[in-house]
């Protein structure tokens, strides 16, 4: 009988917490950065990310994605396990990498049989306040806050900007996209 390969021990890995807020604008969301003395670390840029699965979809069943990001002439390999939500924010292990060539990174992953399972695509400014990133992601779907770190710094930043609990979002973009009825990709028309 055949068993899964041994992925090693998860426990030790880094793990994300964040939330999402939906905002009216990007500039809404600008103002009450700057309103927080948030310091902008890395400009505008545009994202295009896909998510690769089998053909059964076997990471989506189970939880977790692998994501090729690309942003700014580079790109990053990212591994996402199970999700769960804890005072509101999403948190799971997120392990990352640096990614030199995109184009034979995305060959190789499907020369190991993963395929295309989605792609969205976001404008994204980065901004840094004490322990958290704050990223102001301009999306298809509207506009989103991303708080995240420890957990105690990111209510902080959420209490700052004037952000309560019941405003946290702990879906993904994907998980939104799809929710409101959207078909295929989540790609800027």
């Amino acid at each position: 009988m055949p068993t899964e390969p041994d992925r090693g021990d998860l426990r030790a890995a880094p793990v994300e917490i964040e939330v999402k807020v939906r905002l009216d604008s990007p500039g809404a969301g600008r103002e009450a950065l700057k309103r927080i003395g948030a310091v902008l670390r890395t400009p505008r840029h545009h994202e295009d990310n896909v998510l690769l699965d089998h053909t059964d979809l076997r990471l989506a069943a189970s939880g977790t994605a692998l994501r090729l990001r690309r942003a700014s002439g580079g790109a990053t390999l990212t591994f996402k396990g199970p999700r769960s939500v804890v005072e509101g924010a999403k948190r799971r292990v997120e392990i990352e990498t640096a990614v030199s060539d995109p184009d034979a990174a995305a060959a190789l992953l499907e020369a190991l049989g993963f395929r295309r399972a989605f792609r969205y695509e976001k404008h994204r400014e980065i901004y840094a306040w004490r322990e958290v990133v704050l990223s102001l992601d301009e999306t298809p779907i509207g506009t989103f806050l991303e708080i995240e770190g420890p957990l105690p710094a990111l209510h902080a930043a959420a209490q700052a900007l004037g952000v309560s609990e019941g405003d946290y979002v702990a879906e993904s973009y994907v998980d939104l996209f799809l929710a409101g009825g959207g078909k295929g990709d989540l790609v800027f028309r």
